[in-house]
């Protein structure tokens, strides 16, 4: 353990430190996170965590927002239904990994949300664009692919709602044709668009 301790340096031991971070905090909850802990699990000494952030939920933060996806919207703009399809599947991909986890377990235990909840969404989900299907349709409504008015917060929300909805209920990953059904059903319509659009 002591030479995993000195090698590791830069990108690589951020990695581990974040990866532990996440696997703590499934284990015993963000109330109950401390440096210790995640030094642990990192094996790495506790004082290289203080060198960068002040406390476990500021690891945790960190950790969140850099395994955080974000979505990329084609360069020419001209798939917006493939590019909502493409950003609801890197929302149930996020779902099923440690930092999409973790956010579930955070959201689901009351101390947790309590503790966190609101660096949560400003400090995560907002600077990494927010919704799962805002950066796209924010880059199609600034070309003029539909009205930008009809982009409200409610329309921005209805796809991660409804892939939210689908992992409750199936309690598995959305096929591409559930997704494709909540793009043309739902998304496209309110904004004013039919599918294949």
């Amino acid at each position: 353990m002591g030479d995993s301790r000195t090698r590791r340096r830069g990108e690589e031991l951020i990695k581990a430190i974040h990866d532990a971070a996440l696997e703590e905090v499934l284990e015993v909850g963000a109330g109950r996170l401390t440096m210790d802990g995640i030094a642990r699990r990192a094996a790495t000494p506790r004082t290289t965590l203080y060198r960068r952030w002040s406390d476990p939920i500021e690891v945790l933060l960190d950790a969140l927002y850099h395994q955080h996806p974000v979505e990329e919207p084609t360069p020419g703009a001209d798939d917006l239904r493939g590019d909502l399809i493409r950003a609801l599947r890197l929302m149930v991909e996020w779902a099923f990994s440690p930092a999409g986890r973790a956010v579930a377990a955070i959201l689901t235990d009351p101390r947790s949300v309590a503790l966190m909840s609101d660096a949560l969404f400003e400090r995560v989900f907002a600077g990494r664009g927010g919704t799962f299907t805002r950066t796209v349709l924010e880059h199609y409504a600034e070309r003029g692919h539909f009205p930008a008015e009809l982009l409200t917060p409610v329309v921005a929300d209805i796809g991660e709602a409804l892939v939210t909805k689908r992992l409750i209920d199936a309690g598995a990953p959305p096929t591409d044709e559930d997704l494709a059904a909540i793009v043309d059903q739902a998304i496209l319509p309110a904004i004013g668009l039919g599918p294949r659009a």
